[in-house]
């Protein structure tokens, strides 16, 4: 099983003509996403040779879906035209977006992340400034790398892309249904809640790692969640232990003010709705294990 994306899933790629979308592209195919097509308005028609897989270029989502049947868009666009690129599939009602591009600008985060909701959510947009989404053995969208793990028993969601690709490294040998990187922009799509509903729906998920960083609330509102919600083991790393107060760190949504928002306050939460707190990612991933080994 997986969530949200699995071995049937029909991928475009919007921005896949540029330096970052075709280099890619052509990972994702190698790993097996069946990718069905790109966008790019000025190319429509023509097609892109990735080792011998010819992949057309068509010039919207919606002609995309309507000649591919493609559910899942991954977003390679530079920043200043990613509003308009997630509007567009949006619009287009694909299942699943997953903004990769990073520095997008909060106004056009929090306009698209409406526009969702206007449209009735039809669309489930993963980021912005993300990794992506990975079933690994099956499909993999975004920037995660392959051959890091396997499939397995374990749900990861992240906000961190670095620590979503340790994280699956320290388990590879026990592998993932799926590995979800949700972005640590202060406004995203896609959140843990979501993720850790989906992972405790899904019957081949025994244990989910959640990894949260500082700054916002997101952690906190995910131990509400896990109290009242997950009967399943969730273990936990929080990212900024050492960072100093008032600083934003790395992601832009990572600023502690006061006491809120700090790694301490955030494992705290955890820890109070029954969620075992490593202090490194490689101690988070022996709680995994030890839990696992039952």
């Amino acid at each position: 099983m997986a969530i949200w994306l699995n071995k049937d899933s029909k991928v475009i790629v919007q921005g896949m003509t540029g330096a970052t979308g075709m280099k890619h592209t052509k990972l994702m195919l190698g790993d097996g996403t069946n990718v069905v097509g790109g966008v790019n308005p000025r190319k429509a028609g023509q097609s892109v040779d990735f080792d011998g897989t010819e992949v057309p270029v068509f010039g919207t989502v919606k002609e995309a879906i309507e000649k591919t049947g493609a559910d899942v868009s991954v977003i390679f666009v530079p920043e200043k035209f990613t509003k308009d690129a997630v509007v567009e599939a949006i619009d287009a009602e694909i299942p699943l977006a997953v903004v990769i591009t990073e520095g997008i600008a909060v106004h056009d985060s929090a306009s698209f992340w409406a526009y969702a909701g206007k449209k009735g959510n039809k669309t489930r947009i993963i980021g912005p400034n993300c990794p992506g989404i990975i079933t690994p053995g099956q499909s993999n969208v975004g920037i995660i790398p392959g051959d890091i793990t396997k499939p397995g028993r374990i749900g990861l969601v992240s906000k961190s892309g670095t620590l979503t690709y340790q994280m699956m490294y320290e388990l590879r040998d026990i592998g993932f249904s799926t590995a979800v990187g949700i972005g640590g922009d202060p406004i995203i799509g896609t959140t843990h809640i979501d993720a850790l509903a989906a992972f405790e729906a899904d019957p081949e998920t025994d244990l989910i790692v959640m990894i949260g960083e500082i700054g916002g609330d997101a952690e906190e509102r995910a131990a509400e969640f896990i109290k009242a919600n997950v009967t399943k083991p969730v273990v936990g790393y929080v990212a900024g232990f050492t960072a100093p107060e008032g600083k934003t760190m790395g992601h832009a949504g990572a600023i502690v003010s006061g006491s809120s928002g700090t790694a301490q306050a955030k494992k705290e939460a955890l820890e109070a709705a029954g969620v075992k707190v490593g202090k490194t990612p490689t101690e988070t991933a022996k709680l995994a294990r030890e839990i696992l080994a039952g």
